[in-house]
């Protein structure tokens, strides 16, 4: 069952490990990796899932480890001494992942607790030969890199912190109890731009909380991030397409009941500010979402949408209203179609009431289209647990 993802996606350069982890055709040699990661639903036994999604080489990691963090908390290089566990691949503990390719761990015993945090440790002796690698750069938790092998020593003294996942792509449990997971697709908004780094404050960890908080089958509920800064629905761009990668992020997840698309924002704000471009963008936005709708419940999946959130203000924001004309369009689809099973009516959530095209002020990052951590919290408190009910 997952309980834990990331989205995997090609590195840019200025999010690739620093010098000297990163040479000329080479990462991460004779380098230790220290990740942490938050799950969202507890169980008895683990399983990693390492991602060479967009490796220009085969990705050799000799070891993998995971353990506890100290004081429980994100982000940080120390483990509690005594919990470091190995994990192995088929039973063999170091494994080569081809090019393109994901590999999933051995189930390791290991209990872990929901809404707590786990140190994941790779160790690379060869480091991978290639300039492209597979991370996620918004992770909004810190990593560790340090030389040489410490795969399971408690403290990484003189590590180099950096804010990015590598390679980490997936944590799954085994519950003892009936679980479910709800999918969110999106971009920056819901990755978490202008949250809290290592607080665990984006909307869906927001989201998780309250679900956690209620009584009854909503606290089975694993609640999975699969967004991307700069993501869009229709072209590639920070990672692939949301249409592309529906597959790989969602339906190829265990234990997804339900998916809640918030994603198009980005779509809107790169086409052209002309009236035809964004009735292009508009027309092609409500086909997309049509269509993810169509393949997701194919699957059995329910599938919620979310409307676009303001940016009056930000650089998107054409003076002659054009784009935000073509957000009007899209959300006035999400809410009236009926094609979506629910609609989170998000925009409604963190608008301002006094001028409608912009965000509330208190939920305003400064840049009028990303939210701190009281905004996000605006977007989870809109969204009804009831939704998560069997």
């Amino acid at each position: 069952m997952a309980s834990w993802t990331s989205m995997p996606q090609l590195t840019e350069p200025h999010n690739m490990p620093p010098a000297p982890f990163t040479q000329q055709n080479l990462v991460l040699a004779d380098s230790t990796l220290r990740q942490t990661v938050r799950v969202s639903v507890g169980g008895q036994r683990i399983r990693l899932r390492l991602s060479n999604a967009f490796g220009g080489a085969p990705l050799p990691v000799t070891g993998v480890s995971v353990a506890l963090p100290v004081q429980g908390r994100a982000g940080v290089s120390a483990i509690r001494p005594g919990t470091s566990r190995p994990a192995t691949f088929s039973g063999r503990s170091s494994v080569v992942i081809p090019v393109g390719a994901q590999m999933v761990s051995d189930p390791i015993t290991f209990s872990v607790a929901a809404r707590t945090n786990l140190t994941v440790t790779l160790y690379l002796a060869q480091g991978q030969a290639s300039n492209n690698v597979t991370s996620h750069p918004g992770s909004r938790t810190t990593s560790h890199l340090l030389a040489g092998n410490h795969l399971t020593e408690a403290t990484l003294p003189g590590a180099t912190p950096v804010d990015h996942w590598y390679f980490l792509s997936g944590l799954e449990v085994s519950a003892s109890h009936a679980v479910s997971a709800v999918v969110m697709l999106g971009d920056s908004l819901t990755d978490g731009r202008g949250s809290t780094t290592n607080g665990n404050d984006r909307w869906p960890d927001q989201l998780l909380d309250r679900l956690q908080a209620q009584r009854g089958p909503s606290t089975n509920i694993a609640v999975l991030n699969q967004a991307a800064g700069g993501n869009r629905v229709l072209n590639d761009g920070l990672g692939p397409n949301a249409l592309a990668r529906l597959d790989r992020d969602v339906l190829a997840q265990s234990g997804v009941r339900w998916l809640a698309v918030f994603e198009g924002v980005n779509d809107i704000g790169t086409a052209g500010a002309t009236e035809a471009a964004q009735k292009a963008v508009t027309d092609d936005l409500i086909t997309a979402y049509d269509q993810i709708i169509t393949r997701t419940h194919a699957q059995g999946i329910k599938v919620y949408g979310a409307t676009l959130t303001p940016f009056g203000g930000n650089g998107y924001d054409d003076p002659q209203g054009t784009r935000e004309a073509s957000r009007q369009a899209v959300n006035e689809w999400i809410r009236t179609s009926g094609r979506f099973d629910a609609v989170l009516d998000f925009d409604r959530a963190v608008r301002d009431p006094g001028n409608p095209r912009q965000l509330l002020p208190a939920a305003d990052t400064g840049d009028h289209l990303h939210l701190n951590p009281a905004g996000y919290r605006l977007l989870a408190d809109a969204v009804p647990v009831r939704l998560f009910r069997p």
